[in-house]
């Protein structure tokens, strides 16, 4: 861990709680920390009300119109009554806050658990709910939030992972094995043509949809950007090839009710999965100044971690090679 202070230090409770109180709510002094590392998140009691949830955004990560161009599409699905969780607005509109230098937004509680993605008839809802979002989502595109691309979430992140972090021993295999991975994710994105970008929620993981009363609702658009429909869909597939494809039935089952779907973005499965790979090794290694990180992830940066993480990519390229997923 570092020595020097990092800037999330100066979100003590009372900060917290100051910034809160700053939009013209009174707090009643509960506050808690909830699980979140890129950004700092915390539920904070309010007087004769339900408690808020306040965001504080990493310092210099979005500008404000990355942010509210986030907050936009949220409040627009939520406006359609889809079960997305949108941040609190003031009477002026505003949803994007400053305090003290933070930039900090605040949202409604919502309760719930992970949903389970090897429920079918989950998946039937979750595709119902992904069409309708995707429907919204392509009216029009973002104008300051980025595309998914290899270059951002590829050679980027291998740069910096092969200049600064992985080992002398196994820079030669890191090199020569990414740069096959990236020709290879290249070459798919080529392939797959015209496929269509739309504004997507980016990072549909589990932890990012609560389940209750039989409906997801979606939650931290933080990592939306310009992406194929797959991208919100492809990380609610596992297991073997049979069992991804009766998945996938499900999903798109649901889907297809509100939204067409263009079957080539199912050879687009596989290269998203390896750029979400290099840039999670690329996003623990940027973040490696942050105290919270080495606490919350201290098998990063060991060799037994590069070891393991250069098997699972020499498996992926594997993966590229196979045929695609298709619909039954």
């Amino acid at each position: 861990m570092t020595a020097h202070k990092h800037p999330f230090q100066q979100l003590t409770p009372d900060f917290v709680m100051d910034a809160v109180e700053s939009q013209g709510f009174r707090c009643d002094c509960r506050n808690l920390t909830l699980n979140s590392y890129e950004n700092r998140v915390y539920q904070v009691g309010i007087e004769d009300s339900k408690p808020l949830i306040a965001k504080f955004y990493r310092p210099n990560r979005w500008t404000d119109r990355q942010i509210i161009e986030e907050h936009d599409l949220s409040i627009e699905l939520a406006g359609h009554e889809l079960p997305v969780v949108a941040p609190w607005r003031n009477p002026g509109g505003e949803s994007l806050f400053q305090y003290h230098g933070f930039k900090f937004a605040l949202y409604p509680q919502q309760g719930g658990h992970a949903p389970e993605f090897d429920n079918l008839d989950n998946l039937l809802i979750l595709g119902r709910m992904l069409g309708r979002m995707h429907r919204i989502g392509a009216v029009r595109p973002f104008q300051h939030r980025p595309v998914l691309d290899c270059a951002g979430f590829g050679h980027a992140s291998v740069a910096l992972i092969g200049e600064q972090f992985i080992p002398s021993e196994y820079r030669e295999s890191y090199t020569i094995l990414t740069g096959q991975l990236l020709q290879k994710i290249e070459k798919a994105l080529l392939d797959a043509g015209q496929v269509r970008f739309i504004r997507t929620h980016g990072d549909c993981h589990s932890g990012n949809i609560l389940w209750r009363d039989n409906a997801p609702h979606f939650v931290d658009f933080d990592d939306s950007r310009m992406a194929p429909a797959v991208q919100d869909l492809w990380m609610m597939l596992s297991g073997d090839r049979p069992r991804k494809l009766v998945q996938l039935d499900a999903l798109l089952e649901g889907y297809q009710e509100f939204n067409s779907f263009d079957p080539a973005e199912l050879r687009l499965i596989e290269p998203l999965r390896t750029l979400r790979m290099l840039h999670y090794s690329a996003w623990l290694a940027s973040r490696w100044d942050d105290p919270a990180f080495p606490i919350a992830f201290p098998w990063f940066n060991t060799m037994h971690y590069w070891g393991e993480h250069i098997l699972e990519l020499r498996e992926q390229l594997a993966a590229l090679d196979e045929p695609p997923l298709e619909l039954l």
